[in-house]
């Protein structure tokens, strides 16, 4: 059981039937009145994000999210294969669960799949990843704007805004959990 005032960013816990990730919150002591918390959720299953007040003495149960590391494999057209590392079993995986969350991910590489209480309901890719430009229009001398882009293909098939002197053929870095260039590798 964790308590309301215990609360911190990235906690898990149940709640109505449902699994919830703290993403903001701010503990309120109000002049009249006793003290709350007030906290932005995050439902780990649906993804959608709620906003609710508790009281710093509240209890709920805390709920474990098991992250195992698991080696991309290759798609089918319609399953998506992962392969335990350790013992070589593969779990293959539908696009909903999915989701787009393999659009910087080429195969071989090793993501974290996520699962509760056994049901696998997304995918963690590495934080960075580093992927060749297959295509992007070159840039033109003397365009010398600060924060300039243009678009660029990589790879894996994904399209990100990247600096003009970044040409077709380079490796960047890529984060992925913004979907934002990072560097020229």
């Amino acid at each position: 059981m964790i308590t309301a005032g215990d609360f911190k960013n990235g906690i898990t816990f149940e709640m109505d039937g449902q699994v919830y990730q703290v993403v903001e919150f701010q503990h309120v002591k109000p002049g009249k009145g006793a003290a709350f918390v007030r906290t932005k959720l995050k439902n780990i299953i649906t993804g959608a994000t709620i906003e609710k007040s508790f009281s710093p003495t509240d209890k709920l149960p805390k709920a474990h999210i098991e992250r195992k590391d698991m080696q991309y494999l290759y798609n089918d057209g319609e399953l998506y294969y992962f392969m335990d590392v350790e013992t070589y079993e593969q779990l293959p995986l539908n696009k909903e669960t999915i989701g787009d969350s393999l659009k910087f991910v080429k195969e071989n590489m090793i993501v974290k799949i996520l699962s509760y209480k056994g049901n696998v309901f997304g995918i963690e890719p590495p934080t960075f990843v580093e992927l060749v430009v297959t295509e992007t229009e070159p840039g033109f001398r003397g365009d010398t704007a600060t924060n300039v882009t243009k678009p660029a293909t990589v790879e894996t098939g994904a399209t990100i805004k990247v600096p003009l002197f970044v040409n077709q053929g380079d490796t960047i870095r890529i984060d992925t959990r913004t979907g934002e260039y990072m560097e020229r590798v």
